[in-house]
């Protein structure tokens, strides 16, 4: 059993009491709620004649239903205008804070809360939301959550749940040139498998983690959960204070130093117990791409697609289902095979430094013939931000569409969506079947920078080649 880890500290001081059937009434310190998982919650919460119990404790903003082209009110779509306005409207009632199209703060939950500063480390957060793990890049436990649990999150602040393992992912050396902390999870997701996390809590860490930049390590907490993962996290350090410093929501003056020298306790101890333990090199890992309907089905940009028989027995219906659906096959490589779509955003990879890289690839190219790809920056500061720097003029110049921000094409809940049997490349974080609007449409997974390589030559390719320093190629 762990002990001594960040996940056991956080978890015993949110801890109110152990409930009969075993698990426990866990006190959540941040709930953030948007417009797919909350109306069913407030409907149960009126129907009981409850209140919310701690408002200020709960955020709301709009990302999955928002279309990205016109963001004029009412929408387009009937259903969408009328999710909107039913948050609108329960935020109001209930006197939750708003961060609505316009506010200057509207964006993907999983990317507004972190750049606001709501997400701070010690914190026990929740959203009815998969990739709440997101949060734990600042030393958080943050959980996704179902819509019942939505409604007793708002009605009593805790959350009945079990504890989980702890594994400790380790890793060493360093990332190379045009390789991204996408590439990290999707590599450490092949090697473990999706559903590896099962019961577990990863704690990130090592040379290569430290290294990585807050939003890098977003995005592998984004998607400890595709491993199966309930949470996953990584220790606070300064990285996570410089990020945090002086953000709308973070202590301020003499708090800020009281609450530096606490987050410093948190850290797992050296002598940390932890129920499991791998270690991976960073100088190990290479672009990274999936090619199947699992983001736990990924090869290495200059590796060949595997055969089935290289699988256990178990894993080859799910191996030769994956191959029918993408219409590829065994033997080939990844990298030439011509894509359709290039969209970068989502809760992932739609952040500043995301379409940094993306744009550092773009600028001087132009988007292939019959290729659409578009830029849907995750929130309004993001984009602003981007704007400001010139981001946008380098992708437009390039043929890429700059879009409003939102979820967009990531679960494909608005307009934007695959026909067909399209195939996109996407820096999203899932490639079910389905996935992204087209029952027959095919998702590949990667990072920003290497969408924005597809887009340029139309087919999967290798980002290295578009670097100045191209040596690891």
């Amino acid at each position: 059993m762990s002990s001594k880890t960040l996940y056991d500290k956080v978890w015993d001081l949110h801890q109110v009491s152990q409930l009969p059937g075993g698990s426990t009434q866990l006190f959540i310190g941040l709930h953030l709620i948007h417009e797919v998982t909350s109306p069913q919650a407030f409907s149960a919460l009126s129907e009981k004649n409850l209140a919310v119990l701690s408002p200020e404790r709960t955020f709301g903003t709009v990302d999955h239903i928002v279309p990205t082209l016109n963001q004029n009110r009412p929408f387009a779509d009937p259903l969408a205008e009328e999710m909107l306005s039913t948050l609108e409207k329960n935020c109001s009632t209930y006197g939750i804070p708003f961060f609505g199209i316009g506010s200057g703060k509207q964006g993907i939950v999983h990317v507004i809360a972190p750049e606001l500063g709501l997400t701070q480390p010690g914190m026990t957060v929740a959203c009815g939301d998969s990739h709440t793990s997101t949060h734990g890049a600042f030393g958080a436990i943050a959980f996704g959550i179902g819509t019942s649990q939505v409604r007793d999150v708002l009605a009593s602040q805790t959350l009945a749940i079990n504890k989980l393992k702890v594994r400790r992912i380790f890793v060493k050396g360093q990332l190379r040139k045009g390789v991204y902390a996408k590439d990290l999870i999707l590599h450490i997701i092949r090697k473990l498998g999706v559903k590896a996390g099962n019961g577990f809590a990863y704690e990130f860490s090592g040379p290569a983690i430290e290294s990585l930049p807050m939003e890098g390590r977003m995005t592998l907490c984004n998607m400890a959960i595709e491993g199966g993962a309930r949470c996953g996290y990584v220790n606070p350090d300064q990285v996570t204070f410089d990020y945090l410093k002086g953000r709308m929501h973070a202590p301020k003056g003499k708090d800020w130093e009281r609450a530096i020298a606490w987050w410093k306790t948190l850290s797992s101890n050296e002598n940390a117990i932890f129920d499991d333990e791998i270690s991976f090199d960073a100088n190990d890992i290479v672009p990274t791409v999936t090619w199947g309907i699992t983001p736990g089905q990924s090869i290495a940009i200059n590796e060949s697609l595997p055969q089935s028989t290289t699988f256990e027995v178990k894993d080859r219906p799910i191996t030769e289902e994956a191959y029918s659906y993408m219409k590829i096959e065994p033997g080939g490589k990844i990298e030439g095979l011509k894509i359709d779509v290039c969209f970068i955003g989502s809760c992932t990879n739609g952040r500043l430094s995301d379409l940094r890289e993306a744009a550092s690839v773009a600028k001087g190219n132009h988007v292939a013939d019959g290729i659409k790809a578009f830029v849907v920056p995750g929130s309004e500061k993001v984009a602003l931000e981007a704007e400001e720097e010139g981001l946008d003029k380098i992708f437009l110049e390039a043929g890429f569409e700059w879009r409003e921000p939102g979820c967009s094409m990531c679960l494909a809940m608005n307009p934007d969506r695959l026909e067909g049997d399209q195939i996109s490349a996407s820096s999203s974080n899932r490639n079910f079947k389905g996935r992204q609007g087209s029952a027959s449409g095919r998702t590949l997974l990667m990072s920003p920078a290497m969408v924005a390589a597809a887009a340029i030559t139309g087919k999967v390719s290798d980002v290295r080649h578009f670097l100045k320093d191209d040596s690891n190629s």
